[in-house]
């Protein structure tokens, strides 16, 4: 008997009750042009009719696998499929998310062409009252073209959006890439997004989108309050990964805690009441104690951002209230005549607020 030939993309599907939105995407995916993929469906304990849903697809298509556990979280789900992936490449789409027709046979054709770790398009955003919306993610110097993202860190800071993307399984697997498994825990995407970038030699991104991300669905993990420091386990995470591959220099140190503050900040927004304060008591000591041991100053951030961070640190300096009050004033006028970083602002520090110290 012939050996099985190797599938060109192993499309991992992570299901926990979605059997609203589940039919749209897996026919979605079923109907790509690049014929040549298999399809896991990861199971993760749903009590809808999730698991039934892709049962019934798996009879009409026999590129699906089902892979039905007990509820143990998306990071574990997430590493089911990978260890159980044959393709030359990994993709991933949400069950509750929808691609083009074309999207894998796009992806593909660039990656083989450039040899490449990862390929990364923009998406759209989609939500029923106003259907789907292009979002741009990129900078416009790091697109179409072949990229060491460790030599062009903007790439770090782009929404992880795992799900716009293949990689070369070889690549995962040689640099032992891998879903955080806390259980019931969120934001998985954002420590396998850092390592992805850390360790890829060659990646790309791509100005298409083919990937609809749905934007209002209540049942998604973003709604919560209930994982607050979820997010900061991925940082934690990060960091090992990094001492374990012996690449947690200072350069690294320094994007953690830039990427740090905006995903704090970013959690900070999302959560409310009760939860939000429990949040500050991680925040609050963790950055005061980077200002005081100098892992960060204003040098790391734009004066904005700095002073943004100073007012949540120290939130009863009044000469910083003032201060931050007049930079939202009159930066926008000195920004036309000196716009290089944090200098921009040098003249309204200079002429307005030199003598004001910035915290006790």
């Amino acid at each position: 008997m012939p050996a099985k030939k190797q599938p060109k993309v192993s499309i991992l599907v992570p299901c926990y009750n979605v059997e609203k939105y589940l039919p749209e995407c897996l026919d979605s995916i079923i109907d790509q042009t690049l014929k040549d993929i298999e399809i896991f469906c990861i199971n993760d304990g749903s009590t809808d009719s999730t698991l039934k849903i892709i049962k019934q697809y798996a009879k009409k298509d026999k590129r699906i696998v089902v892979i039905d556990k007990e509820n143990e979280g998306y990071g574990k789900s997430m590493n089911r499929g990978i260890d159980a992936a044959t393709g030359e490449y990994i993709g991933i789409v949400e069950s509750d998310d929808w691609i083009d027709s074309d999207m894998f046979e796009s992806l593909v054709k660039i990656a083989d062409k450039n040899e490449l770790d990862v390929i990364k398009s923009n998406f759209y955003e989609y939500t029923t009252e106003k259907g789907s919306v292009f979002r741009q993610s990129f900078l416009l110097g790091d697109k179409n073209k072949v990229i060491k993202p460790i030599n062009n860190k903007n790439v770090f800071f782009i929404q992880p959006s795992i799900w716009s993307a293949i990689y070369k399984r070889d690549f995962i697997e040689k640099n032992k890439i891998r879903f955080l498994e806390s259980p019931g825990a969120s934001y998985q995407d954002t420590g396998f997004a850092f390592k992805v970038w850390s360790m890829a030699k060659r990646a790309f991104l791509t100005d298409k989108a083919y990937l609809h991300y749905r934007c209002d669905n209540t049942n998604s993990s973003v709604k919560s309050n209930g994982k607050i420091f979820c997010v900061c386990d991925e940082y934690d995470e990060i960091e090992r990964f990094l001492i374990k591959n012996k690449m947690l220099n200072d350069d690294m140190k320094k994007l953690i805690i830039n990427m740090k503050f905006n995903s704090y900040m970013w959690n900070i927004n999302r959560l409310t009441g009760e939860a939000q304060k429990q949040f500050f008591t991680r925040f609050v000591p963790e950055f005061r104690e980077y200002i005081k041991n100098k892992s960060i100053t204003k040098r790391n951030m734009d004066n904005k951002t700095w002073l943004k961070l100073l007012r949540i640190l120290y939130p009863k300096n009044i000469a910083y209230k003032i201060r931050y009050t007049l930079c939202n004033i009159l930066s926008p006028i000195y920004k036309t005549r000196i716009d290089d970083g944090y200098k921009k602002y040098y003249l309204f520090d200079k002429i307005v607020v030199k003598k004001i110290k910035l915290y006790k």
